[in-house]
């Protein structure tokens, strides 16, 4: 069986090496004559499945992407040809919150404002706009969520907003799916006249994808004086982003938002589990089998909690701006997929044992997603 893998698919060998002959790939490189005998397509979201790519295989019976999103994969013309497929939902959801989480915590640092205070509004609540709630809940932070679907569906009770309330908020993190068409569509979501509604005081975060804001519109603004905060982890036409955008951004990254380590190889073991599932194999592997021992793997503090301490246990775990800096060193020399390609180890906070001998002090940080 002939198993076809993106490159940046983290244990891609240790799960599906005894499964098959494995052929690693760059996401954007794949050709027709290149997965023409593949029997299983493994891919990332930069790989766009479709007629024109397997126009030539006669072999097909799995593909998966390791993401949460869908939209680079045509999923009715697999249909039509009988080849199963499936996503990662939720994989990297919690490394996208922490993202987020690390922002927000810079962002005060910079502009010495109380992160504790701010309301947020999470666009899309979805496996990572509700782990991004959860996050905010643990620290105490007031948000809203916006979510017509979930909104409209019977078995969600929790409350919801309009865009346009979510949108009043000290900060607005974006969290959905790229659509064009349906009910709500979210393609240039966020357009000329939504940014126009924004202040100089609140924060816009795109970590989900590019075209949920028109980019064009946003750098017009923003050249007329715009002063909203913007972090951006995605951008519009990638990986030929809008590089004059660069420069009014907070913090500026490759679409890595979702890119720790447990992130990406929770996505390879999900589709390790599925594909199990296909071929009616019992599932041996686990992720915890692979996972290397992080460089800091236990603290004890023995302050109370409080920003200084929420500030240190953060960017000791994952400090956003590594990713900034590698970003703006590297984006016009080397280019967007190479610094995906080259990202370094980055570890989810659940890597850190925090521990302490008194228990007020510690409630916080296990509640964050700290280990115990």
């Amino acid at each position: 069986m002939n198993i076809y893998h993106d490159e940046n698919m983290p244990f891609a060998k240790e799960f599906f090496g005894d499964l098959g002959n494995l052929h690693s790939f760059a996401g954007r490189e794949l050709t027709p004559d290149m997965v023409e005998d593949a029997d299983v397509l493994l891919v990332r979201s930069i790989t766009k499945v479709n007629e024109n790519l397997l126009q030539k295989n006669t072999t097909l019976g799995f593909v998966g992407t390791a993401t949460i999103g869908v939209d680079h994969i045509d999923q009715p013309y697999l249909t039509s040809r009988g080849v199963p497929f499936t996503s990662a939902p939720g994989c990297n959801a919690i490394s996208v919150a922490e993202y987020v989480t690390s922002a927000l915590v810079v962002l005060a640092e910079r502009y010495l404002f109380d992160v504790f205070s701010l309301t947020v509004g999470i666009v899309g609540a979805g496996n990572t706009g509700t782990r991004l709630s959860e996050k905010l809940t643990a620290l105490g932070i007031n948000y809203v969520m916006c979510d017509p679907f979930a909104e409209e569906s019977d078995s969600d009770n929790r409350a919801f907003v309009s865009l346009d309330e979510a949108l009043k908020c000290d900060v607005i993190s974006l969290h959905v799916p790229l659509t064009t068409d349906g009910e709500h569509p979210t393609y240039h979501l966020i357009d000329k006249a939504r940014l126009e509604l924004l202040n100089d005081d609140q924060i816009l975060i795109n970590a989900c994808r590019g075209e949920v804001i028109d980019n064009h519109a946003l750098l017009a603004l923003k050249k007329k004086g715009m002063k909203t905060k913007l972090v951006l982890d995605v951008w519009e036409g990638e990986p030929n982003l809008l590089h004059p955008l660069i420069e009014y951004t907070e913090i500026a990254s490759a679409h890595i938002a979702g890119y720790s380590l447990e992130g990406k190889a929770r996505g390879t073991e999900m589709l390790y589990q599925a594909l199990c599932k296909q071929l009616d194999i019992p599932v041996e592997k686990k992720l915890k089998d692979f996972l290397p021992a992080p460089t800091i793997n236990s603290v004890e503090i023995k302050q109370h909690f409080d920003e200084i301490l929420l500030n240190q246990l953060v960017k000791m775990v994952y400090d956003v701006r590594r990713d900034d800096g590698i970003f703006r060193q590297q984006i016009n020399s080397k280019g967007f997929d190479h610094i995906r390609k080259t990202y370094p180890a980055r570890r989810e906070f659940s890597a850190v044992r925090v521990s302490s001998d008194n228990q007020a002090n510690i409630d916080v940080p296990h509640r964050l997603g700290f280990s115990e």
